[in-house]
Parts: structure tokens; C-alpha cells; sequence
């Protein structure tokens, strides 16, 4: 399994949708994720792939690491496991 088809199973899973409802621009809003939601989200992803992901849920918007579309969240993803290699 990718990157990209893992992070839209585990974020499809928590909008309650099928993956193949997830598009590369959606946001997590759009998608009907809160922001509860998000960090759970946030959660699964890092157990998923075995990382740490720079992210203030407090301040999301000031994070270091993209949340604002499913598409950005991947690249974020695929960047810090191209630094642990």
C-alpha cells in the first residue's frame, strides 16, 4: 500500500466515507473531519508510518506541517519519511 492510498484509508475512516469519496484537494473540513477529529487523524498517521508529525493542535495553522488538503497532508508525510531514510 502507498503513502497516498494509507492516508486516505485512515483519514476516509475517520470522515466515515469510502476512500474512493476522498479527493487529493479535499480538506479535512470539507470532508467532515472536526477538529477532534484531526488530531485523531494526526494520531493514526504517525502510528501508521512511524512518525513524528510537527503539529500543534492548539495552533494548527502555525504548524510546520501542511493540513490543509488531503494532497498536502501526503506530501508533508512523504517528505518526513524521506528524511528518516
Amino acid at each position: 500500500m502507498t503513502i497516498r492510498d494509507k492516508v486516505i484509508s485512515i483519514i476516509a475512516e475517520q470522515a466515515v466515507l469510502d476512500p474512493s469519496d476522498v479527493q487529493m484537494d479535499n480538506t479535512l473540513e470539507e470532508l467532515g473531519i472536526d477538529s477532534l477529529g484531526l488530531v485523531e487523524s494526526i494520531f493514526a498517521i504517525e502510528e501508521a508510518f512511524d512518525i513524528s508529525i510537527p503539529f500543534n493542535a492548539n495552533e494548527p495553522q502555525a504548524s510546520d506541517f501542511d493540513i490543509s488538503s488531503v494532497a498536502s497532508i501526503i506530501s508533508g508525510i512523504e517528505q518526513l519519511k524521506a528524511g528518516q531514510a
